[in-house]
Order: C-alpha cells, then sequence, then structure tokens
C-alpha cells in the first residue's frame, strides 16, 4: 500500500490599500456629498472622501484591497513541493454619489457627471492593476522548484509573495502618480467630448 503525499495547507493574508487573478471578490460602497458650485463639491470631497493609510490625506475615491493565497504543499523523501497555489483578491470600491437639494447650474452638472465618471474608471483601474500581479503570484507560486523542506518552501512562498506584493504597491503609487499628473487635461478633454456628444444629440433632435 503507498503512503499518499502529505499535503500542507498554508493560508497567507496580505493587505494592501490601494485580474484575471484566481478569484476576484469585488464590492461598492458609496458616500454622500452635497453643493451647488464646484468649489462646494471639491469641499465636499475633501471633507466626506475616504481617508487612505497611505497618504493620511481624504480622496474622492479610494479601493480596499486584501489578496489571501492558499498554498498547498506535497511532501516527499527529502523534497517539499507546492502543488496548488489559489490566489483570491477582495476589494471594496468607495464611490461618491452626489445629491444636491434643488436647481444645479448644467455647467456644474456636466463637471459632476465627468469627473464621477473619472473617478470610478481610476478606481477600477486600481482593481484590474491588483487582478494582474494576482495572476503573477499565482504563476509565480506554481512555478517555485522543490525545496528541501516543507518550512523551505515556506519561506520561500513567502519571499516570492513579499517581492511580488511590493512590486504591486509600487505599481499601484506609479498609477496614482501618472494620473495626478494628466488630472487637469484628462478632465477637460472628457468634458469637450461629452459637450459636443450633447450637441450633436440635440442637432439631431431639431433636424
Amino acid at each position: 500500500m503507498m503512503k499518499r503525499p502529505l499535503l500542507c495547507v498554508l493560508v497567507l493574508l496580505l493587505a494592501a490599500f490601494p485580474a484575471e487573478a484566481a478569484s476576484l471578490v469585488k464590492t461598492y460602497s458609496y458616500f454622500t456629498i452635497r453643493g451647488h458650485t464646484l468649489d462646494q463639491i471639491q469641499d465636499q470631497l475633501n471633507s466626506h472622501g475616504p481617508q487612505v493609510k497611505t497618504t493620511g490625506l481624504r480622496h474622492p475615491g479610494a479601493t480596499q484591497m486584501r489578496f489571501t493565497t492558499r498554498i498547498g504543499y506535497a511532501q516527499q523523501p527529502g523534497s517539499c513541493s507546492i502543488v496548488s497555489a489559489e490566489v483570491t483578491i477582495r476589494t471594496r470600491v468607495i464611490l461618491p454619489r452626489w445629491r444636491p437639494r434643488g436647481k444645479v447650474d448644467p455647467g456644474v452638472r456636466l463637471f459632476w457627471d465627468t469627473l464621477s465618471a473619472d473617478i470610478k474608471r481610476h478606481e477600477e483601474r486600481h482593481v484590474e492593476i491588483a487582478k494582474n500581479y494576482g495572476r503573477e503570484l499565482e504563476d509565480a507560486l506554481k512555478a517555485t522548484w522543490p525545496q528541501k523542506t516543507c518550512q523551505a518552501a515556506t519561506a520561500k512562498a513567502g519571499e516570492i509573495s513579499a517581492a511580488i506584493l511590493a512590486r504591486h504597491d509600487k505599481a499601484q503609487a506609479e498609477f496614482d502618480r501618472v494620473e495626478l499628473i494628466n488630472f487637469e487635461s484628462r478632465i477637460l478633454r472628457l468634458m469637450r467630448y461629452r459637450l459636443e456628444r450633447m450637441e450633436a444629440a440635440a442637432g439631431r433632435q431639431i433636424n
């Protein structure tokens, strides 16, 4: 009778703040802002937006993430191998919801529609970046060479996870840096595009 390989399962909980990975669980939550002018909307976002731990500041949107890695090990005489690796990313996307009271200037509403769509796009991209690194982590763990012991294999898995998640954090920070630099020109371009579409639609209705 052959003995089955000893299967060990290690669960690593690795948290990060702010593809397809093995598994993605995404939820949304919203915070309400008021205001009728651009300055009032900005003040509301600054005072009611989610506070990001990495910056200590409030932001117009945020994405909270947790990486959970389940690793299976098979022990043979003189070696221990990773036989399975499953990465799950749980994300919570936090977005603003505008609830003005009374009549609002069309220009302000156009700005808000443009801004809120851009905030959502930005946060969804954070999720995509995490998904890509989740897939990379899973693949890297599965490709790990056998180690002499399961303790050594566990340590190796920890090294791989730490290195890939560090690169993940760097990629997220770089994305934010580039987005901030291009923010004003991007919003103006998007507003012009929305305005042109609205004017074109109005022209079709007249004709």
